[in-house]
């Protein structure tokens, strides 16, 4: 899977995030393109990130682990504080931004 932003390394860590637990990479819902960050993404396409519609049980894979490249969906992400596949801690600071990578209303 490719991330797109002004990454700085192979696990996804951009110019505006770079601590050992940002490794996340989340998918705007309007290009489909997983990006390190929201940041990145506005600099670097015509469009503002795009949340993501989810609901309790939605089972797409929209968020991306930069360490071992395994997706998962939102819920799994924000239940758990580490990637299910490698176990590695994710920055717990990002729930900060949830509004910017997730929705709750279904878009028409």
């Amino acid at each position: 899977m490719k991330i797109y932003g002004a990454t700085i390394d192979n696990e996804g860590r951009c110019l505006h995030y770079q601590s050992s637990v940002d490794i996340v990479a989340n998918k705007c819902y309007f290009c489909k393109k997983y990006y390190a960050c929201f940041h990145c993404h506005d600099e670097l396409e015509d469009h503002l990130f795009s949340a993501w519609p989810i609901s309790k049980d939605s089972n797409e894979k929209i968020v991306l682990c930069g360490v071992c490249q395994s997706e998962m969906t939102a819920k799994d992400y924000q239940e758990h504080a580490k990637c299910l596949n490698c176990g590695h801690l994710f920055n717990p600071g990002c729930s900060l931004h949830s509004q910017i990578y997730f929705c709750s209303s279904i878009r028409a």
